[in-house]
């Protein structure tokens, strides 16, 4: 028996939609105490998980009888702690037993974690967590009472530090990017990129990075990008020649990106932020450098691929002028600026967040395009669309908060750190791909958050104790953990590409890591050369810029076959490809070969004029692309 729709239809909106107010009125008053603050959080995200994700037999959106009794006993369990708070602050943790009511309302809120996690990512993570689970019952050899203390009845597990992040910081920014997607800065975003780029050689492909750039440091989700953006981006790059798998993989790339931009970039670095016990602006200075030479990495790609190919721009009389744009629709740009400049100012990221969502709907009142956006429907449209885009964040961080409570509690984290030790012969190198493997293994199968927090207790401290910055070892797993987002076989933006472009999945996927490839290359930059996150001399800052600017460069053209001057030969893409690698790390002599090598495929190129590429007219390209 379903409930009716249109009772299910008000019980969301009503649900979804308090959950948002409690959220902002949360950041303006100050927060109440961590269980509290959490365990609302938690119980919001449960109750809305059950009303709209479908279970074993009912249709989404429309709970069965038995998702009443899951979001009645969900709200129970997780409101537990908060209305028992003087039992639970006062109780001595691991030295009290716990009581009846502890063990009934713990182990229920565990199990319904992991249900409603399953519907909203999957079965990886929660079998993830219940291994972890096993794992500390068996070979850990802690009681169900000692495991519930940790899990439960503690803010180490449960209502640890990824759900803290979740309910402060991440859910403010996803209602941020609500109201910012209500505005119409979407289609401004868009318009930006065609009247700035979709000219030029390969344009509508150079539209959609920048486009995915600028949604997904508002997004941060890589599929969501895909599927907002890649609409308009992928049909039109295959009606101007490109190859369908080329296409989806370009949206995916460019998308998958987003997460790693600042200035808001993914729920991950606000855990990152806490667990170096940083500001979020720190971590986002780290976070720019490597960012942008993701970006240029995949813009060149582009570029010489479509140089490579004798693809051309749309006619600029089809395009948006720039300054018609930023005369009617540039100000939408300014919930960002507010956002930046707060953070510059020293503020936290959380106060940030509500400064940029006080500032979207006054913008929109600066030009009659965009004054009447904001209807009273459309603001509860944004506060419910907030409240659903954080569900799957918070059930993941209250299902990984699960693992990472196990981790601590049994010492996992340290005999892990010895296998890897172990394993890699305490040699660097061999550590670092040992964590590249497993952070794309991880990331396969969990959503980019408990996929970092997994790897901060497991792999971290390996690489830390080999004398990798403590920030670049955080950055490094979370750029793996990322990247899963287009590395097969579970490769889940370049399948949403594929809805799209109708590809061919095996040539899609092959294509994204092939742009992408630079992308599993910084990481190892910034961990040899931590300049490459601006620490350090800014000289020496400048001059990593400078050469990793040029790696990158080289190897997309080593990849795609083409330099600025033409086709590549062999031994040019031989030489730039050798380049490309030398450049990795800093150093006077690595720089002074990786010099010499571009100096090389230069003066091939110049001296040796490359065979003309003809220019794709509209009649060669492929019919129906």
């Amino acid at each position: 028996m379903l409930l009716p729709a249109s009772t299910t239809r008000w019980a969301i909106t009503l649900v979804a939609v308090s959950m948002s107010v409690f959220h902002l009125y949360v950041a303006f008053v100050g927060p109440p105490d961590a269980y509290v603050m959490r365990g609302i959080h938690v119980a919001f995200a449960l109750v809305l998980a059950f009303l709209i994700l479908p279970g074993w037999s009912t249709k989404a959106e429309r709970p069965g009888i038995v998702d009443v009794a899951l979001m009645a006993a969900a709200a129970i369990c997780a409101l537990y702690p908060t209305w028992n708070l003087n039992y639970i602050v006062n109780r001595m943790y691991y030295v009290h037993d716990p009581i009846l009511a502890d063990y009934i309302f713990g182990i229920g809120l565990i199990v319904l974690i992991m249900e409603a996690t399953r519907r909203a990512t999957g079965w990886a993570l929660p079998i993830t967590a219940s291994l972890f689970l096993l794992y500390g019952l068996t070979w850990g050899n802690q009681s169900v009472g000692i495991m519930l203390d940790q899990l439960y009845l503690t803010t180490e597990g449960i209502f640890g530090i990824p759900l803290y992040v979740s309910a402060t910081y991440v859910m403010l920014f996803i209602l941020f990017g609500a109201f910012v997607e209500r505005s119409g800065a979407g289609q401004m975003f868009m318009d930006f990129a065609l009247a700035l780029a979709g000219h030029t050689s390969g344009g509508p492909a150079k539209v959609a990075i920048i486009t995915s750039s600028l949604f997904g440091t508002v997004s941060g989700s890589a599929v969501a990008n895909v599927m907002t953006t890649g609409t308009f981006t992928i049909p039109l790059m295959k009606r101007t020649g490109y190859r369908p798998a080329f296409a989806g993989a370009v949206e995916a790339v460019a998308s998958t990106g987003g997460q790693l931009m600042p200035p808001i970039m993914g729920a991950a670095a606000f855990v990152m932020a806490e667990f170096l016990g940083t500001s979020y602006l720190t971590v986002a200075a780290f976070a720019i450098l490597p960012a942008l030479l993701y970006y240029v990495a995949v813009f060149m790609a582009v570029h010489f691929e479509a140089r490579r190919v004798g693809l051309v721009g749309l006619p600029r009389a089809d395009l948006p002028r720039l300054k018609e744009v930023m005369l009617d629709r540039g100000h939408l740009f300014l919930p960002l600026a507010v956002i930046i400049g707060v953070l510059l100012s020293g503020y936290s990221a959380a106060y940030a967040a509500i400064c940029g969502i006080a500032s979207v709907i006054p913008t929109t009142w600066l030009r009659a395009s965009t004054r009447y956006t904001f209807t009273p429907r459309a603001i509860v449209e944004a506060l419910e669309a907030g409240a659903r885009n954080t569900i799957v964040v918070a059930l993941a961080c209250a299902c990984a908060g699960i693992v990472i409570g196990t981790i601590t509690l049994t010492g996992l984290g340290l005999a892990f750190t010895n296998v890897v030790l172990t394993l890699s012969q305490s040699m660097l190198m061999p550590a670092l791909i040992l964590t590249m493997v497993a952070g794309i293994i991880l990331g396969m199968g969990l959503p980019t958050t408990p996929a970092y927090i997994v790897q901060v207790a497991l792999l971290v401290p390996a690489l830390v104790r080999l004398g990798v910055q403590v920030e670049a070892a955080h950055l490094f797993v979370l750029y793996f953990a990322v990247l899963s987002a287009i590395t097969p076989p579970v490769a889940m933006a370049v399948y949403a590409a594929n809805g799209i472009s109708r590809a061919g999945l095996l040539e899609s996927s092959w294509a994204a890591v092939k742009l992408g490839l630079t992308g599993y290359i910084i990481p190892f930059m910034f961990v040899f050369g931590p300049s490459l996150l601006m620490i350090g001399e800014w000289h020496m800052i400048l001059l990593t810029i400078v050469t990793a600017t040029v790696g990158v460069t080289c190897l997309a053209s080593a990849l795609h076959n083409y330099f600025f001057w033409g086709r590549t030969r062999i031994w040019e893409r031989a030489l730039l490809l050798a380049a490309a690698f030398v450049l990795i790390k800093p150093g006077l002599w690595t720089d002074t070969i990786g010099a010499t090598l571009v100096g090389l495929a230069v003066a091939s190129q110049i001296l040796i004029k490359p065979a003309a590429v003809p220019v794709m007219a509209e009649a060669e390209r492929t019919p129906g692309e």
